[in-house]
Parts: C-alpha cells; structure tokens; sequence
C-alpha cells in the first residue's frame, strides 16, 4: 500500500471537502450535545436497562449504516451527492426539537431512530463526494481532514453540554434544546457552500447493491476489506456504554460529558495527521495499531476502577478511532471502482451496521447480566480476529493514483 512516490506539497485540499468539513463539525456539534447526555437521561430519567439502551444505540447505529446501502447507489444514479447530504443532513436537524419534548421513550427511540435514518442517508454520498474530489495523492489526508472536523464537533458538542449543565442546574431537558441551532447552520453550509459541478461522477442506470451482478463488479481485494471492517465493528460497541461506565465511578452528573469531550479530542488530533502518514505508510500497519489500541482501551475500560483510569480508555478509545475511521474509508475508496463508490460505501456500511447491532445488544446484555467488565473484556477479546485478518491484507491490486 505504499505508494510509488510521495505526494505533492503543491497539492491542496479542495475546497469542497473543507465545506463538507464545516457541515460536519456543526452537525456532530449537535449531536454529540445529545448523545453526551442521552444515555444518563434515559437511565435516570426514563428508566431504561442498559440492556436496552444498547438495543436502541445498536439499532439506531445500524440503522444509519444499513440506509447507507441504499443511499450510496442513489447518489451514483442521481449523479449528484448534494441533494442527497440535504435530504440526510435536514432529516437530521428536525430531530433535535424532539429529544427536550420527550415524554415518554417511545419518544427517544424515534427521534434517535430517525436521527440514525438522516445519518444514514447522508453518509455514503458524502464519503463518495470526498473521494470524487480528491486527489488520489492525497485522498488519505482529506478523509483525515474532513473525520478530524467531525470530531471537533463531537469534542465541542459535550464541552458545551457541560458548560449548560453547570449553568441550568443540571436540567437536561433545557440543554438539549441547545443543540437546534448548531444543526440548522449545517443545513446553511450545504445549500450555500457546496457545489459539485465540474466533479460529479458520470450518471449511470440505478441498480440495486444487493444485486449480484452489481456485487461481482468488485474486487477481491475491496471484499476482504469489507470483512475486516464488519468483524471489526463486531468488536466495538456504541459510546454509550463509555458514558454509563463514567457515571459508575460516581463522576458528578454535569461531568459526565466529558466522557465525549475527551474520546472526541483523542479522535480530532489524530485523525487528520494519521490520514496523512497513510498516504506515505502501508495502511495496514496503521490499522492495525489502531486496532491495538482498541485492545488496550478496553482492558483499561474494563479492568480500571478509578475515574482517571476511565479517562485514559477513553482517551485511548478516541486514539483507535482516529486511527482506523478514516483509513477504512480510504481503502474502500481505493479499491472501488470510481463509478460505484457510492455503492461501494453502502455495501461496505450495510454489513458494519447489521455488526454494529450484534455488538451493542451483546454489551448491553453482558454489562446486565456480568457487569461492565465483562463488556469490555469481550470486546478485547472479539478484536484479535480483524486484527489477524488487518495483518494478512492483500497488498491493493490498483495503483492509488
């Protein structure tokens, strides 16, 4: 995976994927605002076992990863991303009014359901969007680029929930109507600051990706991707149970939060710099170091009982995230034909999200029945398949450029 020369300094990042950047980090502003303190809420306030909140984050990731099978062709049939990220990105931004107005958590699950459906639609054409404008030298840094925005926005979103929860009292219900406005900014930036012309990918007839004619026109290669990818995913559960593991310590309630301010920070800093040395490194190291340090963010996790211990898994959480997000999205890029890359990050994203809800309903039901060691324990143990399988990847049969 080491390409045969070093990118250009003179090559910059688009200024498309900045913009997609931007609506990122506004979104993910927004929703982690949410996300920071759903799990607590839900506990405390509606009474739901951890059981089921994992269910919801499994069902509710799922969700998004399975819409994206859809999404991705559409846009490759369309021939045009944007229309889509507003479809996905508006869905999104009209859910937030519903998670404060909760009565009930029939409430929760279908503004969280639909949040994860907007999530959903959205993704695979912004990833194919990335991958359509970038450079082939330095593809690598703007995944990195754009996953480092998002994850501003996730570092910001719980800082600001913090920052609310000291100043109303610790009134969850007001501060999530807190998280609207980030969310309609982001719709701002898509209608105003993207513009696809003159790099949209060619038109094409719309087939369905579970079509096997559509499926046999990838690689060897791009499947054994999408394989490390799943079992990799079955290896990782939803951050909610990074949040519920925090507030076990005895953290206060208005810190807790700070769970995704510090797993966002780890993510934010190293996932750009990360994106560019694997541009100049073999991607599967890169990977499988971050799938190391999943390892060790789960023994830390799971064995560590003191609040500072909890921190550091969760620091080192953020760490294997921005080592591995952004890389897997460039591999599926680079072994995908340009013309279905948008089918390509579906295919890949369906079998992720039918993991993503094996791996969140399992946690959910060991951390209730042998307490949260045991959840991450096996989490520690479920990564050594994909990380056996990162290490004996096929070097690409496609050059990068």
């Amino acid at each position: 995976m080491t390409p045969d020369v070093p990118s250009s300094p003179r090559t910059s990042i688009p200024g498309t994927v900045w913009a997609l950047g931007f609506v990122s980090l506004f979104m993910d502003l927004s929703s982690e605002l949410v996300h920071a303190l759903l799990p607590v809420f839900l506990v405390t306030t509606m009474g739901m076992s951890v059981t089921a909140i994992g269910v919801l984050e499994g069902a509710a990731e799922a969700t998004a990863l399975i819409v994206k099978v859809f999404s991705g062709p559409l846009s490759d049939w369309l021939g045009r991303r944007k229309g889509l990220l507003l479809l996905g990105y508006g869905l999104a931004a009209l859910t937030k009014p519903l998670f404060p107005l909760a009565t009930s958590p029939a409430w929760v699950i279908t503004a969280r359901l639909l949040d994860r459906v907007g999530k959903g639609i959205r993704g695979a054409p912004r990833d194919a969007l990335v991958a359509d404008v970038a450079p082939p030298e330095i593809r690598g840094a703007c995944f990195g680029l754009r996953q480092s925005m998002d994850t501003i926005g996730a570092f910001l979103g719980p800082a600001l929930a913090i920052a609310l929860m000291f100043w109303f009292a610790d009134h969850i219900r007001t501060v999530l109507w807190f998280a609207v406005v980030p969310a309609f900014i982001a719709i701002g930036l898509i209608a105003f600051g993207i513009d696809e012309s003159g790099h949209a990918p060619v038109r094409r007839d719309f087939r369905s990706p579970l079509q096997w004619g559509v499926l046999r026109e990838f690689s060897a290669h791009y499947w054994y991707i999408v394989i490390i990818g799943a079992t990799f995913t079955l290896a990782r559960f939803s951050e909610a149970f990074l949040v519920l593991r925090a507030q076990q310590t005895g953290l206060d309630l208005a810190w807790i939060p700070g769970v995704m301010v510090v797993m966002s920070l780890a993510y934010s800093l190293s996932a750009y710099p990360v994106g560019v040395l694997s541009d100049r490194l073999d991607r599967r190291l890169l990977l499988a170091l971050g799938m190391a340090l999943l390892i060790a963010a789960d023994l830390l996790l799971g064995m560590g009982q003191s609040v500072v211990l909890v921190f550091v898994g969760v620091a080192v959480w953020g760490l294997h995230m921005g080592f591995t997000q952004g890389i897997l999205a460039a591999m599926v890029s680079e072994t995908a034909p340009s013309t279905l890359r948008g089918t390509a990050f579906g295919v890949f994203n369906l079998a992720c999200g039918v993991c993503m809800l094996l791996a969140s309903a399992l946690a959910g039901w060991l951390w209730d029945r042998y307490g949260a060691p045991a959840t991450f324990l096996a989490g520690a143990a479920l990564v050594i398949l994909p990380l056996l399988l990162c290490c004996f990847a096929p070097r690409p049969a496609i050059p990068r450029a």
